[in-house]
């Protein structure tokens, strides 16, 4: 069995969403005072690499404990957009250039290389995005998931959240952002697992995200 880490590590001086705290992990216990060690971790739900769901955008729609388990497990194709330029756009014939594959795939993962400039400020810059025609295919696909190695859907400066509120609005669905290591997992489908952690009203969460091959 071969399995890739598709997972930041989170840390104090991780990047976050601009306008977003820093996590806090803060020494609530210690071997010298009370003989095990604890950590209390303070961080938003859209941590690193994270999981949003319908609710994230929309109050009444799908939640991530409200899902069924096998939402964030399935057959995944990475596309390579490695070749792109920043603010360019993602466009359908990416999908069509390994139709096949994509329409097979239960999650889409687009690869901007972007996870090379993690804990740079070049990660804020203006990375790829997906089109409209894209959005389309994804909705009309219902995919179970769409992934990127940035650290939105949107482009950065988007604060209308435009390409999330159409994948969100009337599908079941979820986003994830900030993936690394989509370079190591080749061209053809392979089993993708990312887990959210299950706690209530879950508007978003860090998750595990790994690549696995029998």
């Amino acid at each position: 069995m071969k399995v890739i880490d598709l997972t930041h590590f989170i840390s104090e001086d991780m990047p976050v969403y601009p306008g977003t705290e820093p996590p806090i992990l803060a020494p609530a216990n210690t071997y010298e005072k009370d003989g095990f060690k604890e950590t209390l971790m303070t961080m938003y739900t859209h941590t690193g690499t994270h999981m949003d769901p319908p609710a994230h955008l929309y109050a009444g729609r799908t939640t991530l404990d409200s899902f069924p388990v096998d939402q964030f497990v399935g057959k995944a194709l990475v596309i390579d957009c490695r070749d792109l330029k920043e603010g360019d756009r993602i466009g359908i014939d990416r999908i069509n250039a390994v139709k096949e594959k994509a329409d097979a795939a239960d999650f889409l993962l687009f690869m901007n290389g972007w996870d090379r400039r993690w804990g740079t400020d070049d990660y804020f810059k203006d990375y790829p995005y997906i089109d409209d025609e894209v959005v389309d295919y994804i909705i009309a696909q219902k995919k179970k998931g769409v992934g990127l190695d940035v650290i939105g859907i949107d482009p950065i400066a988007d604060e209308n959240l435009t390409i999330h509120k159409k994948l969100f609005k009337n599908n079941e669905i979820v986003v994830i952002e900030n993936l690394e290591n989509l370079d190591l997992c080749g061209e053809d489908l392979f089993t993708f697992i990312a887990l959210p952690l299950k706690h209530v009203n879950g508007d978003g969460s860090p998750i595990r995200a790994i690549a696995l091959w029998e």
